[in-house]
């Protein structure tokens, strides 16, 4: 399959958003990642920050993005200049001309021109923005740049007096999908489906979890995501109940289910897929009985989500769902309201309902939390996971034994439409009858 890309069009116009937002006569500034040493002198793969991709779709180290805000608004980008002898090294980069015309800039410059450049453009601004905190090396060197401004003021040179944090404009603005990134998720998400389907496919007992993971990332891969969007979670048996397991280094038990949280990355954007399903291609009744209620909490949370719903009503919801349910299996006791009132089952569903997602696993996007309620309406646009489980440790010696040792997730990606939803996660077969008939081979 071939990836989609982002048009650069689109980043241009992303830019031009963020400009309209910003104060007259104001900068901002936002930096790209660096290389990240893994050990001595070999690096992991680069990831680019994600806010700086958001704005520039520009995907080398080092770099640094600067919006002016003034009678001609523009985009300076500072780069890392082209350099053979480097190049030889650690391969081809962008250099400042071919970065101006490709990805629409106003002007480029070398990253080494930074320094200088910098104060002259920060002079007599009245605002600055950057996101606090979220690189440490601009951000002392923004100081550096106001200190040798404001020495000047003899000169009749003035210093911004604001200093803006910008995160939660940017947050707010990547919270919301354009046709384009939607286009992608779709992808990603059909390609991270086809991962699981192939992991159901291989797995039998005694093969180790991570040979299951490595089948993950060959069909990522081979479909065109070249790289896992998070570290794959693939737990079999009791591993499960622990919520970020990623050691995959235990072998598959014949009885055992198996929980893989895992998804691919294409052009940026993330997919966050979980399957639960039984190692021996079939699920004994517990365990039936277990990951059907999940399964019910989760469709029925799904089935709700439409343009003014929050997720606080889900997790409500949820919480009816799977409280009744427990009950009902004798694993909780008592008056079912007194149950839900105390939410009883939070015993055993350890984690939240779901949460953002876009260019990054756990997206940006303000939830409105008030005393831990997520109170904000969705609206079109808005694309997050829901994510019910149930966990019974081996060790939780409050329930029955042919409890423990189960640890169920179900989580699919949805989108918010005008008129209701679109579940993105088309492909990850997730019904029992689904399941067991596609392990049947």
């Amino acid at each position: 399959m071939r990836e989609t890309l982002i048009p650069i069009s689109e980043f241009a116009q992303r830019r031009q958003r963020f400009l309209a937002q910003m104060q007259d006569n104001s900068i901002a500034f936002f930096a790209a990642n660096t290389l990240a040493t893994r050990s001595n002198d070999t690096e992991y793969l680069f990831c680019q920050d994600k806010t700086f991709y958001y704005l520039t779709g520009f995907n080398e180290p080092d770099a640094v993005l600067v919006l002016v805000k003034s009678a001609t608004p523009e985009s300076i980008l500072f780069c890392l200049p082209k350099d053979p002898q480097a190049e030889v090294w650690h391969g081809r980069r962008v250099g400042e001309q071919q970065a101006k015309s490709q990805y629409l800039f106003d002007q480029t410059a070398s990253v080494e021109q930074l320094e200088q450049m910098a104060p002259e453009l920060i002079a007599n601004k009245s605002a600055l923005y950057y996101c606090y905190g979220a690189h440490q090396p601009l951000e002392l060197q923004i100081f550096q740049w106001l200190t040798k401004v404001k020495a000047q003021s003899r000169l009749g040179i003035s210093a911004p007096k604001s200093l803006i944090d910008c995160q939660a404009m940017l947050d707010e603005m990547r919270l919301f999908k354009s046709d384009a990134e939607l286009d992608v998720m779709r992808q990603v998400n059909i390609i991270s489906g086809k991962a699981h389907q192939r992991a159901m496919e291989k797995t039998h007992p005694e093969m180790f979890e991570y040979q299951i993971e490595a089948e993950l990332l060959h069909e990522f891969a081979r479909h065109g995501a070249r790289h896992a969007a998070y570290n794959s979670i693939v737990a079999g048996g009791d591993n499960a109940n622990i919520l970020h397991y990623t050691d995959n280094s235990e072998p598959l038990n014949h009885g055992d289910l198996l929980l893989i949280d895992a998804g691919g990355e294409l052009a940026g954007y993330a997919a966050d897929i979980t399957r639960t399903f039984p190692v021996s291609g079939q699920f004994s009744q517990p365990q039936k009985a277990l990951y059907q209620l999940v399964l019910d909490a989760q469709q029925q949370c799904i089935d709700a989500i439409k343009p003014g719903q929050t997720l606080a009503a889900l997790n409500e919801l949820c919480n009816q769902v799977l409280t009744k349910g427990l009950l009902a299996l004798g694993i909780l006791q008592g008056d079912l309201e007194q149950l839900m009132a105390e939410k009883a089952c939070k015993k055993y569903f350890i984690h939240g309902l779901g949460h953002w997602l876009g260019l990054d696993v756990h997206d940006v996007g303000d939830y409105q939390v008030n005393d831990r309620q997520q109170l904000r309406p969705f609206e079109p646009g808005m694309v997050m996971t829901i994510e019910p489980g149930l966990y019974f440790p081996l060790t939780d010696d409050s329930v029955e034994e042919k409890w423990r040792g189960i640890g169920i997730r179900i989580e699919d990606n949805v989108l918010v439409t005008d008129q209701g939803h679109e579940n993105l996660t088309v492909n990850a077969p997730k019904s029992i009858a689904e399941i067991e008939a596609l392990m049947a081979g």
